[in-house]
Formats: C-alpha cells, structure tokens, sequence
C-alpha cells in the first residue's frame, strides 16, 4: 500500500512540477477539490475529448453532437429525479471530525478482500508457472473462494440497504466488519445520512425575483431535452445517439484523490436511441466498443475490467462499469447503463409535451429507449498520466523518469533542438518548426545540454526530439531521437512528417479498436 501511496504522490507531483495541473487559486491557498490545467494539461485534456469525439462522433453516421447550456429549467432536475434522489450517504467519524461516504468505505473493505484473493493467485502462478490455471484455482482454492465470497456478500448487503433506504443497515455493516477512520483509526461513527449534491444558484436581477436555478450536475439531461430537436432537424432514424462533453458540477463533500473526484469536472457522454426492446442487445454492444476505444490507448488491458452493478439506478434495467486500475486501485472510469424510457417520459410527463418518435417502418409512435455510454474526462486524464509516469533504470545504472503518454495524446509531438545556439543551427531549427507546426503542436527548446533537454522532454512526454547539428547544414539530415526507447535516427528533414504523422495519428490508434 505504501508503494501505492508513493506513486500517487509522485503523479501529483509530476503533474504541478512540469506544467500539467495547478492547485485552483493557489495563491489564496487553493479551493478544496478544484483543479487548473496548465499548459501542457489543458493541450493533453483536448487531445483526450478530440480522440473520444472523434471515435464517437465522426467515426458513426449516426451520431451526432450537441453543446447544450450549463443553466438549464430548474424544472428539468425534478423530472429527472435529481432533486430528490441525487444523494449520497454519508457518515462523520466522531474523533476524527471527519466525514466520508459511506459506500466508498465499504467498497473499500471489499476491494482489500479482492486484492487478498488476487494475491493468492500471483502466488499461486509463480509456483505452478506455464501449467497454472487460473479459472481453477478461483473456483477450488478454499482461501480465494472465501475472500471473493465475502466480498459479493458485503457488496450485495450493501445494495440492497441503499436500494431500500435502510441507512441504519448501511452503518450497522460499517461496524460489523469494524471499518476504522482512515485518518485517525477509529471506529466511533456517526449515523448515515443523505446528502444532496446539487449546487444552487440564482437566475435575475433582484433577490425578490430570481429563479433558483442548479448548476447541472451531469450532461446527460442536455441531451434528452433536445431530443425531438436533434431528431426532427438532423432526420435522425433510430436507431441513433447524440454525444456531448461539457462541464458539471457536484458538491462531493468528501472529494478526494486529487483530480478523480472534484467539484468541478468534465464529462463526455452519449446517450444512444432505440427501439424497446433492443436495449440489452445495443448495451452489450457499446460495452464492447467502449471497451476496445480504452484498450487502443495501449495502457495494459489487465487495467480494465467490467464491474456489473449490484444495486442499479432507479431509471436502469442493466448497468456496468468500466474499472480501472488507477493508482489507488480498481475505481470506475466509464459507465455504461440501459436508462430505459424513464428520461423522456420524465420529461413529457414534466413538460407536458410529446417525446416520441414515429417509425415509419412500424407506422407507429414510441418513447425510444437509451442507452448511455459515460466516461469522466478528468478520470481519463488521470488514468492515462498515472500509468504512463515511469521511473525507469537504464544500462548504465542511471534513471530517468519519462511520461510514457500514447503519442496520439502527447501535448507536444516533437521538440527541435539545436546541438549549439550558433553557426545558423538555431536558424534551420526555427524553419523545421514553421513547417511542422502546421499539423503538429511542436516546440523548440535550446538550454542546456542536449542530453539534459532529451531528459526534460521525456518527462513532458513528447515523443520525438529532432536535433539539427553541423552535419544537417551539409546534407539537410537530422537527429530523430524516439522518447520510448531512446533509439536515434539519422532522417531527411523533409521526411518528418510523413514519420511522426505515422506514429501520432488518430486514425491509426483508433484502428486498433475495431
């Protein structure tokens, strides 16, 4: 755990020192759980969305985009049930003063039982080698049984009190399997209350007049109110999916683990139409898909796995969670549910006006289905900077620490560096970026040695460092050094492109995912 606990310091750490995240309002002493991305955060979070979009969007003729506003009809979060069932349980530890949710404490307990199991079974394949199998192993051996046993029994405890309401379960479970305060060690709680997320505000020009308003606590409601819209003025046939990233807002009161859970954050959804009774088939579908899309990135598929909800929402007929492998451990990265018809009826019933579509194939009017596909862009973020940081040991005995970022999300895909800041180096330089930068966000760097500027650019995670020296004056040949494994070229400068095109392009990342 402590390896664990060093990891995650040394992401947060990396990430302020070379320009990717800064503490928000840091000079007034910073705002709980709310974070800036810098220069080089802010160009890595737009290569996620536009990796996301493109996959989603322009890769599906019938999926479209929307960008619906922040402030919406307040109307809108009574329809959808946001404002009497948007909570969370919460629980104060009494010595400590602090607060927690208590889910989160309990899904805790119960991921240190599956990292038990899993422990045995790494064990267990270290013993037996090429003739271990696993499947075997998790269905016979009697300590691994008893520890993923348990940890089903406690998740589906847990389900049933919160689907019931039944909080004095929820705490007696917390003091059963004697959960102690992670600051302070203790087990004296109090009860478990609900706590709603949504943030108020006000919408007019005078206190006696204005309309209390929500800042929108997801991006999914912008969608299904303009659900007739887009299909009417798009000829939308269904099946179809309107997609959207934008900003929402929770006031998690125990926000925590740095960008996974803030008060401020970014979503990329899609909720896709269908005809009822096609949901299930169109969720196994786009669980899938959305799947492989995580897995073209390269970060290892044994950090993803599906966690099917015990407990689903009250507008679910079927949902899954796509885990990953954070440095905290298994937390979920993407959802994908089966909302039925319970939004757009929702809001006609709200609206009092029709949401239907008619099929023309049927010759008759429905309430479609959804299915929503739903991933947190700060959790990607983090998920693809946390795996990618690596301390790594070279031959020579030194280390370097370099941002192993998939190239096609790199903030910067090559840095030009002249050997020396003379004899017209710089010059030539300067000419290789105002070609590149037409397709590349490249940059130029020229202090220090140029073993400690291949140094710094591994740590900013930029794939290629070109360097221009004496002999590209005679045959216009540069220095193509590859940020993974350090190998150097010798290239013509009008070859780059075509080179680092090949290796940073979307399409070719995204193929992977077919």
């Amino acid at each position: 755990m402590a390896k664990q606990e060093d990891i995650f310091k040394n992401v947060i750490s990396h990430a302020k020192e070379y320009g990717f995240i800064f503490p928000s309002s840091e000079i007034y002493d910073g705002l709980s759980a709310v974070y800036d991305y810098a220069q080089n955060g802010v160009e890595l979070k737009k290569n996620i969305r536009e990796y996301w979009w493109r996959a989603m969007v322009q890769m599906h003729e019938n999926i479209v985009g929307l960008d619906a506003a922040i402030l919406m009809h307040p109307t809108t979060w009574k329809a959808s049930g946001h404002v009497d069932a948007f909570n969370d349980p919460l629980i104060d530890n009494k010595d400590s003063k602090k607060r927690y949710r208590a889910d989160v404490l309990i899904e805790d307990y119960a991921e240190k039982l599956n990292q038990k199991a899993e422990k045995e079974i790494e064990k267990a394949r270290a013993r037996f080698g090429e003739a271990f199998d696993e499947q075997q192993y998790r269905t016979t051996n009697p300590r691994v049984m008893e520890y993923l046993s348990k940890k089903k029994e406690i998740l589906e405890r847990m389900a049933k009190s919160l689907d019931s309401g039944d909080l004095d379960d929820v705490k007696a479970l917390i003091e059963e399997l004697e959960i102690a305060c992670p600051e302070s060690g203790s087990k004296n709680w109090t009860e478990v209350r609900q706590f709603n997320l949504m943030f108020g505000t006000k919408l007019g020009a005078s206190a006696e007049n204005a309309m209390d308003l929500y800042l929108r606590p997801e991006t999914a409601q912008g969608i299904f109110v303009n659900f007739l819209n887009v299909q009417k003025t798009g000829r939308m046939k269904i099946p179809f999916g309107i997609a959207q990233t934008g900003k929402a807002f929770r006031n998690e009161i125990v926000a925590r683990q740095f960008i996974f859970r803030m008060r401020e954050f970014e979503q990329m959804e899609m909720q896709f139409f269908v005809k009822p009774g096609e949901e299930i088939k169109w969720y196994e579908y786009w669980k899938e898909t959305r799947l492989k899309w995580h897995q073209s990135l390269g970060l290892g598929n044994e950090n993803y796995r599906f966690h099917d909800h015990e407990k689903l929402a009250h507008y679910a007929n079927a949902a899954a969670d796509i885990e990953f492998n954070f440095p905290f451990g298994f937390k979920e990265l993407e959802g994908i549910h089966s909302r039925t018809d319970f939004d757009l009826k929702a809001h006609e019933q709200y609206s009092g006006k029709k949401l239907q579509y008619f099929d023309t194939e049927e010759n008759k009017n429905y309430v479609p289905y959804v299915v929503e596909t739903s991933v947190g862009l700060d959790r990607m973020f983090l998920a693809v900077f946390s795996k990618s940081l690596v301390e790594e040991t070279l031959e020579d005995g030194t280390t370097r620490t370099v941002l192993r970022l998939p190239s096609v999300l790199a903030p910067t895909k090559a840095a030009v560096l002249p050997l020396v800041k003379k004899d017209g180096l710089p010059e030539i330089a300067k000419q290789i970026i105002d070609d590149l930068k037409w397709e590349f966000n490249v940059t130029y760097d020229e202090k220090d040695a140029v073993g400690r500027r291949y140094r710094r650019q591994d740590a900013l995670g930029t794939p290629f460092c070109i360097t221009v020296d004496h002999q590209t004056i005679e045959d216009q040949t540069v220095t193509l050094r590859h940020r993974d494994s350090m190998m150097q070229d010798r290239v013509k400068i009008d070859a780059l492109r075509d080179i680092i095109n090949e290796n940073v392009s979307v399409k070719n990342w995204l193929l992977k995912a077919k």
